[in-house]
């Protein structure tokens, strides 16, 4: 009998192709880091905007279930936790809305006001300075500015 060669084959990354990824990634990492640490106002600005848009996707998919924004006295809570009052959730949806409710990047609670009856609703931060109005970083944020 004739000796069989066995040939193996090899897959997976040299370390020459591992090295080239780590070093792409470093020089994203020192273009994108230094922007973010030297604005971190920017920073909690994006992330107050990020919040408030999944909020608004969230009220938007308890609309669809229950046919009304749920009001202001019910409040954002509604997302996470089944609401008593009116308007009563005619079909709340089983675990929520989203997980839990964030507060905004300064650490206070998001404002949630609604009309009632069909109508919109607000979702607000007032900013660094925690009063309404304000100018720059200090400004009110809210899912109708832009």
């Amino acid at each position: 009998m004739g000796k069989m060669t066995i040939k193996r084959s090899q897959s997976g990354f040299t370390l020459i192709e591992i090295m080239v990824v780590v070093a792409i990634i470093a020089i994203l990492g020192a273009a994108v880091v230094p922007r973010i640490i030297n604005n971190p106002g920017k920073a909690r600005v994006i992330k107050a905007k990020q919040d408030i848009g999944t909020m608004a996707s969230a009220l938007e998919l308890y609309k669809l279930d229950n046919f009304n924004f749920p009001s202001t006295d019910q409040g954002l809570i509604s997302l996470v936790e089944k609401p008593a009052g009116d308007p009563e959730p005619a079909n709340w949806q089983d675990g929520g809305y989203v997980k839990q409710l964030k507060k905004d990047p300064w650490g206070r609670d998001y404002l949630y006001v609604s009309p009632g009856e069909g109508g919109d609703f607000d979702i607000i931060s007032l900013g660094s300075d925690g009063a309404e109005g304000g100018e720059g970083e200090a400004a009110d944020i809210s899912n109708w500015s832009e």
